[in-house]
């Protein structure tokens, strides 16, 4: 018994291995195939693909593994040829797989730029257009990569798995079932557990193999059926069609046109100087409902709230979507939600977006972002890597030693961090950090001059006053540094959450979020004001832009929120739907329901209203489907 479970053990470990050495083996290929995207890096930085990508190596390798360590058990229980053919041939049809992914995705990354994704579903769907686009060379490059990695594998197999590895002494059969009864269940277990990383709270992704400000070193470092397995899964979630109804076209320009033609140009600047630092603050999970200056009742912000009575805040601003990866995409990259789709898990998508950071680089702006958590959760750090931020911190890059929240370290420690670094950069900068102790399971440090509150969502409010005199105390320090007087601060959140005056996480109330920009270039007639105009996160890159006399043009899902010509309206998405926001009222939706889940316009309104927001939705979806 002992021996059968010693093998079988031993034969998962072996797979693990088998899978590196063919990932690593690809990646000399690609390496070798696009050596010119490489000459700008440096041998130790090429070296590195084969460390950082590691851990999702072997996340992959345990997907693949498991059916094979079965029949390697099965083989050993059994002492079976046919079985022990049955493995090798289930290993080596995988290779087949792999090899088909990575060769065609050799010949696609020329002309994509991008690992291959289950968009080539869709080209394989006209072959004609497949033998029309590629040339003999593609073809050629395409059977010489596939072969070789195919005899890779093959002779590896065969390397480490001979028949003698199956064979061994006759067992009691009662032995063989004992052995059989442990593992089973212990194989799958321990697979399922290296797939997912680890018992952290946030499996592996995609950027845990991130590691350079060069794609294409991030690009090697993942494996490709890891990535193309990913984009499959959120291919399938991505296809949204049932929820973007049919338009006749002239109705569809018709109503598009209300909301996309307007003039661009106004006379509305706030700022005494158009080239600041910023300072962007992202507030998790911060509704409007939690400070009583938005909301109009007992708040747990007083030191926000006095803030707003020296800055302009944006009264009417919603989140576009209720996760943060989406909402951080949505503010620098001008980008608005749709239903059941994140873009900055799509890197093949998200790249071709513009960002805050490149347009203000080119002005000689620095930009640096810090969190306190980990920023792998909805690869948020590969965003930000791709597109260029100069600096990108989160709880690994935090100093040993601080106490720390289940989930990231606690506001205090993050602002002291983040003031350092904003101390320590040259002017003019785009600092940014995100915070953490309003998350779940709201674990901050104790304070006992806090207030406390009692009832309904007491644990996210209680969090929410300590994060509130963590911003204040942050704020009270800049304001003694020589850079304070250059400063706009921009303060904002990722999205919402419910409170206990909005309990239901599909009502457009639960989407509303502060929006306050506050500093010393802010002209003194804008200080203490409200701009009850409605938009959302994706408002916010444009309206900034113009501020700074920056073109705002790539925005083209952005529109300016100081702009009086603009149309008012906010689309944000709720789970399997979307919500529509304009003056007049709002509305819920859900796609699997066929029906509202709110609704706050007149019947005639509401009918408008709705062709309004299909049109914009399918404009964006379009869109969105030709990145």
């Amino acid at each position: 018994m002992w021996e059968i479970i010693k093998k079988t053990f031993a034969g998962f470990a072996l797979l693990l291995i088998f899978w590196i050495l063919l990932f690593d083996f690809q990646r000399i290929l690609f390496s070798i195939h696009y050596l010119d995207k490489l000459t700008e890096n440096g041998f130790l930085a090429w070296l590195q693909v084969f460390t950082e990508s590691v851990r999702l190596d072997i996340s992959t390798a345990a997907f693949l593994s498991i059916l094979p360590t079965f029949l390697i058990l099965f083989s050993l229980l059994l002492q079976s040829k046919a079985m022990f053919k049955i493995f090798r041939t289930v290993l080596l049809l995988e290779v087949i797989v792999v090899a088909l992914i990575h060769a065609g995705e050799i010949n696609a990354y020329g002309e994509w730029n991008h690992k291959l994704t289950s968009r080539v579903f869709m080209h394989l769907s006209h072959p004609d257009e497949v033998f029309r686009t590629a040339d003999l060379g593609m073809m050629f490059w395409f059977f010489v990569y596939l072969v070789l990695e195919f005899v890779f594998g093959w002779k590896v197999t065969r390397w480490m798995f001979s028949k003698d590895y199956f064979t061994q002494a006759p067992q009691p059969v009662k032995w063989k079932a004992v052995a059989a009864f442990f593992l089973l269940p212990a194989i799958f277990v321990s697979s399922m557990i290296l797939a997912r990383g680890g018992l952290q709270q946030i499996p592996v992704n995609i950027d845990s193999a991130y590691y350079s400000k060069n794609y294409v070193l991030n690009d090697i470092s993942v494996n490709s059926p890891y990535f193309f397995g990913k984009s499959f899964l959120l291919y399938n979630r991505s296809e949204i069609d049932e929820m973007i109804p049919e338009m006749p076209e002239e109705e569809f320009d018709k109503y598009l046109a209300e909301l996309k033609n307007y003039p661009r140009d106004h006379e509305n600047f706030i700022l005494t100087n158009k080239r600041p630092n910023i300072v962007m603050i992202i507030l998790e999970s911060w509704s409007a409902t939690v400070s009583e200056k938005l909301n109009g009742k007992p708040g747990a912000t007083p030191h926000f709230d006095s803030l707003c009575e020296k800055g302009l805040l944006f009264t009417n601003l919603y989140a576009t979507a209720s996760t943060s990866e989406i909402g951080n995409a949505s503010i620098f990259s001008g980008y608005p939600a749709l239903p059941e789709i994140s873009i900055p898990m799509q890197t093949f998508k998200h790249r071709k977006l513009p960002t805050l950071n490149k347009d203000l680089k080119v002005y000689g702006y620095s930009s640096s972002y810090i969190f306190s958590g980990d920023l792998k959760y909805g690869n948020i750090q590969g965003y930000f890597m791709d597109h260029g931020f100069d600096d990108i911190s989160d709880e690994s890059d935090f100093p040993s030693g601080l106490q720390r929240g289940k989930l990231n370290y606690y506001d205090e420690d993050l602002y002291t961090i983040f003031f350092d670094r904003i101390n320590s950069s040259k002017e003019p900068f785009l600092q940014c950090a995100f915070t953490g102790s309003t998350h779940s399971p709201f674990d901050f440090p104790y304070r006992e001059n806090l207030p406390k509150w009692h009832g309904d969502e007491a644990d996210f409010m209680n969090s929410v006053f300590y994060a509130d005199e963590c911003l204040n105390d942050f704020l009270q320090k800049c304001r003694q540094t020589e850079w304070f007087k250059n400063t706009l601060f921009v303060i904002v959140a990722d999205h919402g959450h419910t409170s206990p005056y909005v309990s239901n996480p599909s009502s457009s109330d639960s989407y509303r979020i502060p929006l306050l920009i506050y500093g010393e270039p802010l002209k003194e007639e804008f200080r203490g004001k409200e701009i009850d105009a409605v938009g959302s996160q994706a408002d916010i890159a444009s309206t900034l832009l113009y501020q700074m006399q920056i073109s705002n043009d790539e925005y083209i899902w952005s529109k300016d929120l100081l702009n009086p010509s603009a149309p008012q309206f906010a689309l944000h998405t709720i789970i399997r739907g979307f919500g529509w926001v304009t003056p007049e009222g709002s509305f819920t939706y859900h796609g699997d329901y066929q029906d509202y889940v709110e609704k706050r316009y007149d019947e005639q309104t509401l009918e408008k209203q709705r062709k309004k927001c299909e049109a914009f939705m399918g404009a964006l979806y379009r869109h969105y489907k030709k990145l």
